[in-house]
């Protein structure tokens, strides 16, 4: 047998059965699709591939000879290569360090850099990604530190790749190139494994799929193409979403915020628009259209260069994170890793962290019945999968800390505004559905919601107007009724992109 086989793979956590007798088959030669909510095993499942966890039961085998790993690097030297969601860098490391991280060429005990460059640019170029080699990770852009993970992957020449959201953060032109990769590994007869919650990556891109649901095998389809969608999402989520977005039209009313020329960071010209109670705008543009740096400077994370904001009719002065909050203006970021969540603290710390000031007992002692109690509420409300409020954020699906920040700022008493940056950047079809009735609750609650996305059928569906973002500045916006794909890419992009802008942002 040429491939990879999973054969009743079990593993447990404290009070989760992450996976319970998983088995299934991923040809040579063939892409593999791995589809399931968020916590349903899937990143366990490649953990286990890539020695970072040990099965409890069960084997792997390559090429049918059965493989135990003892660690990531016995993985590695047995040609796994792991590319998982949450991204594995060195921040203060060069591009060309990242990318031979553990392999950088060495003579007499000394790193002969020069060479290392020299490789590192030769594969980049072979890969056809454009990426500076002595840029520090620290610098670029998550899409870029997602590339340099793909590549540092793929320049190990494994036999089995495995790739885990891999387009989550990518631009348009790197999906692009990304896709172009994999059928070329393919047609090099690589073994695939593919995890993503676009449907449409896993159509145009993978042979055959298997569904997990709650740490147990669903069904595996030996041909993607032919099972509709409908019943990948069924089998996916244990039930049926007729719509998706599920819009939900509602009365706006007044002006809440009112953002004038607001000018900093990369922005190239003063920004401007408004936003009413009850209103949920999307704001949409490719990567790099300023968008997460436009929010960044209403929130007060960033200095601005000028500009005013009114909140209800009154002029709010904001110098930090800290005067948008007591304002009721509050962000969920597009990096919920390093600026969403404390990782080492529990769920129930993670929730509460912002509205205990609100509960002290005398004002300085915290309110641990209260915190429990809110955060047990939350836990249920949003359907967060976690053995207990106890269970540190780290180990939970990425979904599941999206669910967590959101509660966190569920809890202020008094929200006016609510910035989402990429809410559902990797989060599955079913988690997806549940985070935009929240978004609508709070338009019916009154809070003004503003979306950033870099998905466009997202910003079409749920949003009631949209605001497109071009190279640092607004270009143009469109109320929901008028709006449409054609219209909003013709904004988004200059013409001679329009066509592959098209397949990528599906």
């Amino acid at each position: 047998m040429s491939g990879l086989r999973f054969e009743d793979i079990r593993k447990h956590f404290p009070g989760v059965k992450a996976l319970d007798g998983v088995s299934f088959e991923a040809h040579a030669g063939s892409v593999h699709g791995l589809l399931g909510e968020n916590g349903a095993g899937k990143s366990t499942l490649l953990k286990i591939l890539g020695g970072q966890y040990r099965p409890d039961g069960g084997r792997i085998l390559i090429d049918g000879i059965a493989c135990q790993f003892q660690n990531a690097a016995a993985a590695i030297a047995a040609g796994v290569a792991i590319i998982h969601q949450e991204l594995q860098y060195v921040a203060d490391l060069s591009v060309t360090e990242n990318l031979l991280l553990g392999r950088l060429p060495q003579r007499y005990g000394f790193v002969q850099r020069r060479a290392a460059r020299l490789h590192a640019v030769a594969r980049l170029r072979e890969l056809g990604v454009d990426l500076d080699p002595d840029a520090r990770l620290a610098s670029l852009s998550i899409a870029q530190r997602q590339m340099v993970e793909i590549c540092r992957a793929l320049m190990r020449d494994a036999r089995i790749i495995a790739l885990d959201e891999p387009t989550s953060s990518l631009s348009h032109g790197e999906t692009e190139v990304l896709f172009r990769i994999v059928r070329d590994l393919k047609a090099r007869n690589k073994t695939l494994i593919y995890i993503s919650h676009r449907l449409d990556e896993l159509y145009a891109l993978c042979n055959a799929c298997t569904i997990v649901r709650d740490g147990r095998k669903v069904a595996t389809h030996a041909q993607l193409s032919t099972v509709p969608r409908e019943t990948l999402v069924s089998q996916m989520i244990g039930r049926d979403i007729a719509d998706i977005y599920d819009y939900r039209p509602r009365p706006l009313g007044d002006l809440r915020l009112r953002v004038q020329n607001l000018s900093g960071g990369v922005l190239r010209e003063p920004a401007s628009f408004e936003v009413r109670r009850g209103e949920i705008v999307g704001f949409f543009g490719l990567v790099g259209a300023g968008r997460t740096e436009l929010m960044r400077l209403v929130y007060g994370a960033d200095r601005k260069r000028s500009g005013a904001l009114v909140l209800d009719g009154a002029a709010l002065t904001v110098r930090s994170p800290r005067d948008a909050i007591d304002a009721g203006i509050v962000l969920c970021p597009e990096d919920r890793k390093e600026q969403g969540i404390v990782p080492h603290s529990s769920v129930a710390e993670n929730i509460n962290m912002s509205s205990r000031r609100h509960h002290l007992r005398a004002r300085l002692f915290l309110n641990k019945p209260h915190e429990r109690d809110n955060a047990d509420s939350y836990i249920a409300r949003l359907r967060i999968r976690t053995p207990g409020h106890r269970q540190p954020i780290r180990l939970l699906s990425g979904g599941n800390q999206q669910k967590v920040i959101l509660a966190r700022w569920l809890g202020e008493p008094h929200l006016k505004v609510v910035i989402l940056d990429e809410p559902t950047r990797g989060i599955d079809i079913g988690a997806k559905h549940e985070i935009y009735h929240v978004i609508y609750e709070l338009a019916k609650r009154g809070c003004a919601v503003l979306v950033v996305s870099s998905e466009l059928p997202e910003v079409l569906g749920i949003c009631d107007r949209i605001v497109v973002m071009y190279q640092g500045r607004i270009r143009g916006e469109l109320p929901r009724a008028a709006a449409s794909e054609q219209k909003v890419l013709q904004l988004a992009l200059p013409s001679d992109q329009l066509g592959a802008a098209r397949i990528a942002v599906r």
